[in-house]
């Protein structure tokens, strides 16, 4: 039995109390639609309204370079600090990655310029409607159509349709694999390994055309936040070193540039204990009337079985309901978690309960997901260490 289902003084997180993302104003999905418009691509809108247009424009993503984790570590990133004043067009605020905080989703979001709720991305693991299966968005198993499950085409994709010179500069494992292909495809793809390389052949990219729009990444900072936690040495050193691949990418950027840094996520540190770590295969409460249980631990979708929606929806209140912000799809689809709107083709993949941490506290699955659920640093919810990330400016 849960440790929480006995307190009766259990008074549930508002749903109200979630602070959504800025989907239409300040998000990762306005991003590129922002960057696009001002180049003259038909048919996107600059929503950003605090970003100038620029000719040529490279975007930087960083994976797990949180807002909170940079502003907290100026000492391991001196170069990118110097930079948070230009935040956001100069106001210096971040960004929202959109919910839920976690690589496909923002990926997905970015490239295609639309909310989870539309490019249809919607958490870690999800359901498929058409085989019942849960579907690992991020490492696309088991093996889903691409384009029927992401039909929109990518910013990358309409700016080369309007002689826009678009480029992806990234690591050559990504290059062929399906999130690559439904998020970030368009232009020409160029793989190197090593950050260093990446960032010089970027800065060619970005001198390749008039007008350019090059995108690169780097995976590994997220990896050791995963692995030993962003309050370890491995973390910090990781976060000197992307300090260093930013100012190099920045010292040689072509004439009309501007070179966008940015994140998909932040990351939180969850203690090895009960009281952080509940363990879903352990507890039968919350297991009960539970056919598959998808998303990631900061970020639950709860799919029931037939008829026993709304008993799940009841238990997992009772059980998390002052830890996790617990709604059901249609609460959380009519309170925006997901964006403004949910195409119809995504609406059942979003679980029939959808929690959301709100503590520092993860919903782990020991038996079903045992890597998962020995990581040291998460994401997924909408708490500001896992929402907001920088959208750092260089000028030349």
């Amino acid at each position: 039995m849960s440790q929480f289902s006995t307190w009766d003084d259990f008074e549930p997180l508002a749903l109200d109390t979630a602070p959504l993302p800025e989907y239409g104003t300040g998000s990762l999905a306005d991003l590129l639609p922002t960057v696009a418009a001002g180049m003259g691509v038909p048919g996107l809108t600059a929503t950003i309204t605090e970003l100038t247009a620029a000719d040529r424009v490279c975007v930087f993503l960083i994976d797990g370079l949180g807002w909170e984790q940079l502003r907290s570590h100026p000492d391991e990133a001196p170069y990118l600090t110097s930079l948070l004043g230009s935040s956001r067009g100069g106001t210096g605020r971040p960004l929202t990655a959109g919910y839920p905080a976690t690589t496909a989703t923002s990926l997905a979001s970015v490239g295609t310029g639309l909310p989870p709720g539309a490019h249809g991305l919607p958490g870690y693991a999800v359901r498929n409607p058409a085989t019942g299966e849960l579907m690992n968005q991020l490492r696309w198993h088991p093996y889903t159509p691409p384009r029927p499950w992401q039909p929109y085409p990518t910013v990358f994709q309409l700016a080369q349709q309007a002689g826009v010179h678009a480029a992806q500069v990234s690591s050559p494992a990504f290059q062929h694999t399906p999130l690559t292909k439904v998020a970030l495809s368009g232009g020409t793809f160029h793989g190197r390994l090593t950050g260093e390389e990446r960032m010089d052949l970027a800065a060619a990219q970005l001198a390749a055309g008039d007008r350019a729009l090059v995108y690169t990444y780097y995976a590994e900072l997220d990896g050791s936040g995963h692995r030993y936690g962003i309050a370890s040495d491995t973390w910090r050193g990781q976060l000197m070193y992307v300090d260093r691949l930013v100012q190099r990418l920045a010292e040689q950027l072509p004439p009309r540039s501007a070179l966008y840094v940015t994140a998909d996520h932040g990351m939180v540190d969850i203690p090895f204990d009960e009281r952080h770590r509940i363990d879903f295969d352990e507890d039968w409460e919350l297991s009960a009337g539970v056919a598959l249980l998808g998303g990631e631990g900061r970020a639950r979708h709860v799919y029931a079985v037939p008829g026993a929606e709304n008993d799940v929806l009841t238990c997992w209140r009772e059980v998390l309901g002052e830890q996790f912000w617990v709604a059901s799809r249609d609460e959380a689809v009519a309170a925006g978690w997901f964006g403004p709107h949910v195409d119809e083709r995504v609406y059942p993949r979003i679980g029939d309960v959808v929690a959301a941490a709100h503590d520092d506290v993860l919903l782990i699955a020991s038996e079903r997901e045992p890597k998962e659920s020995a990581l040291v640093g998460n994401h997924g919810s909408m708490t500001p260490a896992e929402q907001l990330v920088p959208l750092l400016e260089v000028r030349s």
